[in-house]
């Protein structure tokens, strides 16, 4: 028997039915990616706090931390599972966005963990171009062809 209560039982289904208080704290954590304030995500993350919690505009918080250039930040929301290749809402990567900023450090964070540097509009690749930043490049083919044979294998079934 499944104990788990019906879709559309309990809690808010959205967050225009969540109370204001609820609101305010997750604005207060979405400033604290922006600000590189650690201690607090720290604290929030080990206690249950989505990594992947995203704002209004779909925007997560390793997308903030990232553009932001706080790498200690993205690095400990990547620890605990923010994915480097979420999109926002407008189709923009985190990759892309420190592309943007040229934060190197962040760069290798995202790519460490499996960024892909074709996705978005524009897409990683795409910004080094656009935005001056051909020193990023050469490590975007490398991961790109790393990203290629780990799918190949997957297809094949090998690890």
């Amino acid at each position: 028997m499944d104990s788990a209560p019906p879709v559309g039982a309990g809690g808010p289904q959205s967050a225009d039915e969540l109370p204001p208080e609820a609101i305010a704290l997750a604005g207060r954590f979405f400033e604290a990616a922006r600000s590189g304030q650690i201690d607090i995500l720290e604290q929030a993350l080990s206690r249950g706090l989505p990594a992947n919690l995203t704002n209004d505009k779909g925007d997560t918080l390793l997308m903030l931390a990232s553009y932001h250039g706080h790498a200690e930040l993205a690095s400990l929301l990547v620890k605990h599972g923010a994915d480097p290749n979420r999109l926002n809402d407008r189709g923009q990567s985190i990759l892309a966005g420190v592309v943007f900023k040229n934060e190197p450090a962040v760069v290798d964070i995202l790519l460490d963990a499996g960024a892909d540097p074709e996705i978005g509009q524009p897409t990683a690749l795409d910004a080094t171009r656009v935005f001056r930043q051909e020193a990023f490049g050469e490590k975007f083919k490398e991961q790109i062809e790393k990203l290629r044979a780990a799918n190949t294998r997957a297809m094949n079934g090998s690890s």
